[in-house]
């Protein structure tokens, strides 16, 4: 291995939006998009609506770190971008010279020492964040090429059978939120051909539904204002970057905090509690679907079901519906932090269907629901197993000089 710097073998931030730039809508990634190395989701604008940090090119290969708050570990490598994606300015992208393999140049920088020495240099109190130039001169040891090669490839194996596996949470998630919208939306449900449609508040609807308000059918709660900490100090500590832009919560990557105990019944989450953003980004919604010592932070609100008209994954996916979201992106407030309060949230017309519809519906939707949630299990333990292995050789302390891999990839 040969001792170097960072800024010696990768380019920091090599092109940016300029004044030629040619798209007229880009796809953009900000930071609260990207966990430890999990894209949640993109966002697209025409240039001319583009938020102000919207300025980072990407390609193939390169790797985005955040320098914000870097404690929080979120990273990503890009495969095969859309020519017009976009990211913060709140990343520094990372480009592989000739001298480092672009897959071990992301992991790299994703082992926790890497980490460490980021969050030691960071500088500002409410919002730490490292410039480029810390992130250039890191001291590295790097081994030759082939090494690299080597140690990327068993890596990232690990990294492509969790994504496979997330390829596979997205279909079934988008088969529940299709049988949601024809059932409860398009009203073709099992038996809908000899149930009479009625006029109601929300127009038409099947006969034998009532109309409710959301608010008389739930209880809201405002969540607990604490530091979250990597540490396990206590209690995991669910916040709206938790769920924001997914319909499952990730408990793996979830941080931890203090709470006293004469508090902590009162915060506790339970199986079948839905949890909603109010602040940030209003109507991204949760559902805790486990056993879990865990308590929800002050940006969201809990939605805990008191009425027996009410089910948790019908709720659930009401508040994911098309109608809901539209709702509460309209009946949010603020310019420039956009906020709904409880009340707010819960004033909005349910179409409560029968009791039997709900059952049969609940019943799928726990059939699916598990087998998503059995994919999220198999990817924490890859990860543990891919986190054990990476600090170990990038070290070089497992030797894999002697290992023949048949490897394709560049990268």
């Amino acid at each position: 291995m040969i001792e170097t710097s960072l800024g010696a073998v990768a380019y920091i931030n090599p092109s940016s939006v300029g004044n030629n730039y040619s798209y007229k809508e880009i796809d953009y990634i900000d930071i609260s998009s990207v966990g430890s190395g999990v894209l949640m989701g993109t966002t697209h604008y025409h240039i001319s609506n583009a938020p102000s940090r919207a300025k980072r090119l990407v390609s193939h290969g390169d790797t985005i770190l955040s320098t914000v708050r870097p404690n929080r570990r979120s990273f990503l490598f890009i495969k095969n971008p859309r020519p017009d994606m976009v990211v913060s300015t709140g990343f520094a992208v990372l480009r592989a010279s000739d001298k480092i393999e672009p897959r071990f140049l992301y992991y790299l920088v994703t082992n926790q020492p890497f980490t460490d020495y980021l969050t030691a240099n960071a500088k500002g109190a409410a919002y730490p964040a490292v410039d480029t130039e810390i992130i250039g001169r890191a001291k590295i040891n790097l081994p030759p090429l082939h090494i690299q090669h080597k140690i990327a490839s068993i890596l990232s194996a690990y990294d492509d059978l969790i994504e496979n596996n997330n390829r596979r949470i997205k279909i079934l998630e988008e088969m529940a939120q299709a049988i949601y919208k024809e059932w409860f939306v398009n009203f073709r449900f099992p038996g809908h051909e000899k149930v009479k449609m009625v006029k109601s508040e929300l127009g038409m609807i099947p006969e034998g539904w009532e109309v409710r308000k959301l608010a008389t059918l739930v209880e809201t709660q405002y969540g607990y204002t604490e530091t979250a900490s990597d540490e396990e100090l206590g209690p995991k500590f669910l916040r709206g970057t938790d769920i924001n832009k997914n319909s499952f919560i990730d408990w793996s990557n979830v941080p931890y905090c203090q709470i006293p105990e004469s508090k902590l019944q009162n915060y506790s989450l339970s199986v079948g509690d839905i949890v909603i953003i109010r602040m940030a980004d209003p109507g991204k919604v949760g559902i805790i679907e486990k056993e879990i010592n865990a308590i929800f932070a002050s940006y969201l609100v809990r939605l805990k079901i008191k009425s027996a008209q009410l089910s948790p994954y019908f709720l659930f996916y009401f508040l994911l519906s098309e109608r809901y979201q539209g709702y509460i992106t309209g009946a949010s407030t603020g310019t420039t932090r956009k906020s709904a309060s409880a009340g707010v949230i819960t004033d909005v017309d349910v179409a409560v269907p029968s009791a039997d519809l709900r059952e049969i519906f609940e019943e799928k939707i726990i059939v699916i629901r598990k087998m998503l949630n059995n994919l999220l299990d198999r990817n924490t333990n890859l990860r543990k197993t891919r986190n054990l292995l990476l600090p170990k050789l990038i070290s070089g302390k497992i030797d894999v000089s002697g290992l023949k891999i048949n490897d394709s990839k560049t990268g």
